[in-house]
């Protein structure tokens, strides 16, 4: 708790604030760590239909800009509540409508929407509440607090499915995460103040000297948008993995990017964002190549355990998109800079995704996983290849 007050100003709501974003991340664990298996065991969603589905859960990314440009009088703070209540409609929905791919999908939709219009205003909130100069180590805090709810969330999933002998409790644990979002909308409530919302999120800013960093984040959030809904489909679809056994996944995969982070900025900092940028896929190809062909190679056992060790590895290496950002910084001329460029490259990359993940549903179930993943290489190599252009100023060497 010093800690917390050393970083964060007394005359803030700053604990309530976090008490939120902690259990908002524990109900997303629940949610995120059974939503997979529910749809394809429960709601009946092959292939096609989950690249339909995600096309709907990352529109609200799309539309982000326009609904913070639309309701740009209102504080964070109540950007940040509204984003809480809408989190917990989207959740109910799934606790008490019927298990259809169209109300599934509705409610999936309505969570994201909510969820996105919280991200943006959790850095605003925490920024402000931040005493002095800390703003970098009030952020690891807030992040840090997200994911050890949302590893929370995992754990729980994983021991009552595990344990579960008959039926999978989908509806009960939907409901415990509505409650859950409920109590952080309780929480929100308490948050008071007037804080301005950050400006670089409700517009879009273009400048040419910019140019390769929004391709890269078009072939960055391609390929990346395969393992995203792919990824966890494919051990369900193919190999039948459980609930239990993507939720223990989705929590390793967790920790080893917790770890991981600050030994890849190292990296990027000591050989060069350019460096990391072109090497990243050479690991990607190989990732894809077994992915998409493993079940040709190994027995299924291997395979699916082989398919497992290659999600946790892109999960990794897909740390490494931090280079992008570094490449901003070095090309920017003040901090508002870039802060309105990521905020664009975010917008560009969401663009993307919801119709990759549409063209992807269908290669699957048309063309075949193999060729999916085989594109999925195919994006890799071409962000590899056009990252190799950049030149680095020196002042960066």
């Amino acid at each position: 708790m010093n800690k917390l007050k050393s970083l964060f100003n007394e005359n803030t709501p700053f604990k309530v604030f976090l008490m939120s974003v902690l259990i908002t991340g524990v109900s997303y664990g629940l949610y995120k760590g059974m939503l997979d298996n529910f749809m394809a065991e429960v709601v009946g969603m092959g292939e096609a239909d989950r690249g339909v589905t995600e096309f709907f859960r990352e529109l609200p990314g799309v539309m982000l800009v326009f609904i913070l440009a639309a309701f740009y009088m209102f504080s964070a703070e109540t950007m940040y509540k509204a984003g809480a209540v809408i989190m917990l409609i989207g959740m109910a929905m799934h606790a008490a409508l019927p298990a259809t791919k169209v109300l599934t999908t509705l409610a999936i939709c309505m969570y994201a929407l909510g969820e996105h219009i919280q991200i943006g205003m959790k850095s605003t909130l925490t920024l402000k509440y931040t005493k002095g100069d800390n703003g970098g180590a009030a952020l690891g805090v807030q992040s840090a607090v997200s994911q050890i709810g949302t590893l929370a969330g995992y754990i729980v999933i994983i021991a009552a499915f595990s344990l579960a002998s008959s039926g999978q409790p989908y509806t009960f644990f939907f409901l415990c995460a509505a409650l859950l979002a409920g109590l952080s909308v309780l929480c929100s409530l308490k948050i008071s103040g007037r804080s301005e919302t950050d400006s670089t999120k409700r517009r879009f800013y273009f400048s040419k000297k910019y140019t390769k960093y929004y391709m890269l984040e078009m072939f960055y959030g391609s390929r990346k948008q395969v393992f995203i809904t792919f990824g966890p489909y494919v051990l369900i679809m193919m190999y039948g993995a459980s609930t239990a056994v993507i939720s223990l996944l989705f929590a390793v995969s967790a920790i080893a990017c917790f770890f991981a982070s600050p030994i890849v900025g190292r990296i990027i900092d000591r050989v060069g964002y350019k460096t990391v940028m072109v090497a990243d896929t050479l690991i990607l190809v190989i990732v894809c190549f077994f992915y998409g062909f493993a079940h040709h190679i190994f027995p299924r056992d291997v395979a699916f355990v082989v398919c497992c060790i290659n999600y946790l590895l892109d999960a990794v290496i897909s740390l490494s998109a931090m280079a992008s950002n570094v490449y901003v910084k070095d090309l920017a001329d003040n901090d508002e800079e870039v802060k309105a460029t990521l905020s664009t490259g975010v917008s560009i990359n969401h663009v993307i995704t919801i119709f990759i993940a549409l063209f992807g549903g269908w290669v699957w179930q048309v063309l075949g996983i193999e060729l999916l993943f085989i594109v999925s290489a195919v994006l890799g190599l071409l962000n590899s290849a056009y990252a190799a252009t950049i030149k680095v100023p020196k002042r960066s060497v």
